[in-house]
C-alpha cells in the first residue's frame, strides 16, 4: 500500500470571534492510498498556516512541504514516515505549526493502518483497557454567576459527572474568578467534578492564592493558571499546593514534554493529538507520564475526529481519568462527524469499527470548506 495524496481542507463558520474557542474553524488532513482506503486527521493549528505547510514545494533538502514527504510511502512505516516529516522540514520546523500539521497528517495514518487491518487503532496502539471513557463538559467560563449556575444545572441534567469552564473573564480579577468558581461548585454539589482552566493569565502569587481557595472547594484541578513557558513558575506552583496543577496542551513534540515533565513538575500533562505530533508521538509521552508516575489527559477541544483520536490513546492507556469533551454549539463541532459521539449515563462508547471509527460529512465539509 502507498501514499497517493496528502490533502488540507480548511473550514470556517461565517462569523468568528476571539473567544478562545477552537471549533470556530478547523484544518481537515485527508491521506489517499493506492487500494482505496482514507484515513483522516485533524489539526489544531491556525488552518491556513497549517495548509501552507502541507501544500508548499520543496526549497531544499530539509524544507519540504509535508504533502511531498508523505507521498509514495507506506502507512505502515508509520514511524519512518514521521521522522521523514520531521528531518525533512528541520529547516522551518521542528516545533509549533508544523509538527501540529505532522499530527494530523499522523492521525489519519493510523486511521489508515486500522482500516486496513480490520482493528480500531487502540488494538494497534496495544491495549483495550476500557469500553468506555469519563468525559468532561467542557464550556468557556460564562461572565455571570447566574449564567454558571444555569450551565452547571443543564450539563448536569444531560449526565455529565465533570465540568470544566475556562477562559471567557477568567484570569483578569481574582475575586470575581474565585466568585465564579464558587457558584460552580456549590451548583454542581458533591456528585460531580470540577475543573477550572485560567488560560495562562496570573502570576505566580495570584496562582498560589488561588490554588490555596480551590483546594478548599475540592475543585478537580486548576489549569493552565500560568503561561506555556514559565516551568519555573510551575514547580514553585505544584510544590506550594495539594490542588492538581495541569498544563500542556500548548507543548509539541516529546522533546518539549520530557522538559515539561522534569522541570514543572506538575501533576497532569495534558497532549494534545492535533497538535503534539500525533498518535505515534502521543504514545511515547504516555509512556514518559507513566514513568514519571503523572496523570495523563488529553486536551480536545476541536471536533470528532480528535475526540477519536483522544478516545483510542485513552483506551490504549491504564488509568487515564476523563476525555475532554467539547459542548460548543459550533456547528462544525456538533455536525461533522456522520455519527457523532454522544454521552450516556456518563460515559462515551470507545468505537470498535476499524480505524478511528468515524466517517465525515461531505455536506459539512461543502458547507463551510473554504479556499485561499
Amino acid at each position: 500500500m502507498k501514499i497517493t495524496n496528502v490533502k488540507a481542507i480548511v473550514l470556517k463558520l461565517p462569523e468568528i470571534s476571539s473567544a478562545a474557542d477552537g471549533t470556530q474553524d478547523d484544518l481537515i488532513i485527508i491521506v489517499e492510498t493506492d487500494e482505496g482506503i482514507t484515513g483522516y486527521g485533524e489539526v489544531d493549528t491556525a488552518p491556513f498556516v497549517g495548509k501552507a505547510i502541507v501544500d508548499a514545494y520543496m526549497s531544499h533538502g530539509t524544507c519540504y512541504g509535508l504533502r511531498e514527504v508523505v507521498v509514495g510511502s507506506d502507512p505502515f512505516d508509520h514511524e519512518q514516515i514521521w521522522n521523514n516529516m520531521w528531518a525533512k522540514t528541520y529547516y522551518y520546523g521542528r516545533s509549533g505549526p508544523v509538527v501540529h500539521v505532522m499530527s494530523g497528517i499522523d492521525m489519519a495514518i493510523w486511521d489508515i493502518m486500522g482500516k486496513a487491518t480490520g482493528k480500531p487503532v487502540h488494538k494497534l496502539l496495544g491495549g483495550s483497557y476500557v469500553d468506555k471513557v469519563r468525559p468532561y463538559a467542557s464550556a468557556l467560563m460564562p461572565d455571570s454567576k447566574d449564567e454558571v449556575k444555569r450551565m452547571t444545572e443543564k450539563y448536569s441534567s444531560m449526565g455529565y459527572t465533570a465540568i470544566k469552564y475556562g477562559w471567557g473573564p477568567l484570569g483578569y480579577d481574582v475575586n470575581l474568578d474565585l466568585r465564579l468558581i464558587e457558584m460552580a461548585r456549590k451548583t454542581a454539589g458533591d456528585g460531580m467534578e470540577i475543573m477550572i482552566d485560567i488560560g495562562k493569565r496570573y502570576k505566580l502569587k495570584q496562582a498560589m492564592y488561588v490554588a490555596k481557595a480551590l483546594e478548599q472547594m475540592n475543585i478537580y484541578w486548576l489549569e493552565e493558571p500560568l503561561p506555556a513557558e514559565d516551568y519555573e513558575g510551575y514547580r514553585r506552583l505544584t510544590e506550594s499546593t495539594t490542588m492538581r496543577i495541569a498544563t500542556g496542551e500548548e507543548e509539541s513534540g516529546r522533546l518539549a514534554f520530557s522538559r515539561l515533565i522534569n522541570e514543572s513538575r506538575v501533576d497532569v500533562i495534558q497532549p494534545d493529538i492535533s497538535r503534539c505530533g500525533g498518535l505515534t508521538e502521543a504514545k511515547k509521552i504516555a509512556t514518559m507520564a507513566a514513568d514519571n508516575n503523572i496523570t495523563l489527559v488529553p486536551h480536545a477541544f476541536k471536533t470528532g475526529i480528535l475526540v477519536a483520536a483522544s478516545i483510542q490513546l485513552i483506551a490504549a492507556l491504564p488509568d487515564v481519568p476523563f476525555l475532554e469533551f467539547s459542548v460548543t454549539e459550533s456547528a462544525i463541532r456538533k455536525e461533522l462527524l456522520v455519527k457523532p459521539f454522544v454521552q450516556k449515563d456518563g460515559f462515551v462508547a470507545v468505537p470498535t469499527a476499524p480505524g478511528l471509527g468515524i466517517e465525515l460529512n461531505p455536506d459539512i465539509i461543502k458547507k463551510y470548506g473554504v479556499t485561499v
